[in-house]
């Protein structure tokens, strides 16, 4: 079994194409909380981001995707990221945006 196998999950949902996304216990208070602690009431929006976005980008990393979410949580963006370099893709970092991202079209 992988490491990971025995991660605490917080919170799970899918993509809109059906893949498992789960949000880590540890990520949840010591990545994001963390450095994003405006966060905290807001992970079902979070979720809903990745479950139902109003756009989607690939991030700078590679296997990863930013899942955004209009008027969603601490701001008027909210974006969730998720890596799917393994199985099940994971959270790795959510925050508020103020501005849309740059390729939204309404």
């Amino acid at each position: 079994m992988a490491l990971c196998d025995f991660r605490p999950i917080r919170a799970e949902t899918i993509t809109p194409e059906g893949t498992r996304v789960v949000l880590y216990k540890d990520t949840w208070h010591t990545h994001i909380l963390d450095r994003h602690d405006e966060i905290e009431p807001h992970l079902d929006a979070v979720l809903a981001a990745v479950h139902a976005p109003e756009h989607r980008e690939p991030d700078p990393k590679p296997h990863r995707t930013q899942f955004h979410k209009q008027n969603a949580g601490p701001s008027r963006w909210l974006v969730t990221v998720v890596s799917f370099e393994q199985e099940p893709a994971r959270i790795v970092t959510a925050f508020g945006r103020g501005r849309a991202p740059s390729g939204w079209m309404p």
